[in-house]
């Protein structure tokens, strides 16, 4: 039997996925939560086999209560159930822990299905997830012009992006004019770019500064 916790705020979802689960032979909820300071302290005492976590919540939110609850327990296996699907809820939440990432938009019988799956060790994501996670796989695993710059010459490309000349690089960077010069066509090369103008897009376009 595996034994899961309903960690959500809204009383009827979790009366929802309570009514589903339990005609389910090989699944019990043995505890719910009404937000994470309650979850945290739920699954810390009963021990689950599986949480059902919500993101949005009073107190403590879902992101938070991953991360304390598996602080102590690192075994612990969490599911996100949720409505959000942006960048800044779905990154934090996996990289907080969470093994598996649902939809309240889900069927019962997938949720269901998902706790199954997760049980047993596999990581369960709602497609468009899916296609978020490996989108951020490629591009971190991408090489960028950028990646071949020097500490000094990343350094100057930022101040070229502020603006500044040659001259007034060289004198905040106590050298001579004659290595500015040099490392701001070091830059040019490795960009492959023409002129500061173009390497100043480039540096916001990389989000290499802040626009």
């Amino acid at each position: 039997m595996i034994k899961v916790l309903l960690v959500d705020d809204h009383e009827m979802v979790r009366l929802g996925v309570a009514a589903y689960l339990s005609i389910q032979d090989d699944i019990e909820v043995i505890g719910e939560a009404e937000n994470g300071q309650e979850g945290v302290k739920k699954a810390l005492a009963l021990r689950p086999d599986v949480i059902l976590m919500d993101l949005v919540m009073p107190i403590m939110d879902g992101i938070e209560a991953t991360k304390e609850i598996l602080s102590q327990w690192p075994e612990a296996k969490i599911i996100i159930v949720t409505s959000f699907i942006d960048d800044e809820k779905v990154y934090p939440a996996i990289n907080a822990g969470a093994k598996s990432y649902l939809l309240k938009t889900s069927s019962a019988a997938e949720i269901a299905n998902g706790i199954r799956d997760t049980y047993k060790g596999e990581g369960v994501f709602e497609p468009a997830v899916t296609d978020k996670l490996v989108h951020k796989m490629q591009y971190e695993n991408r090489h960028f012009p950028h990646d071949d710059l020097t500490i000094r010459e990343k350094e100057i490309l930022l101040l070229i992006a502020e603006g500044k000349s040659n001259q007034e690089i060289a004198d905040e960077l106590f050298i001579t004019l004659k290595t500015v010069k040099t490392h701001v066509s070091n830059i040019l090369a490795k960009l492959g770019v023409e002129d500061r103008t173009q390497a100043t897009i480039y540096a916001f376009k990389h989000q290499l500064v802040e626009s």
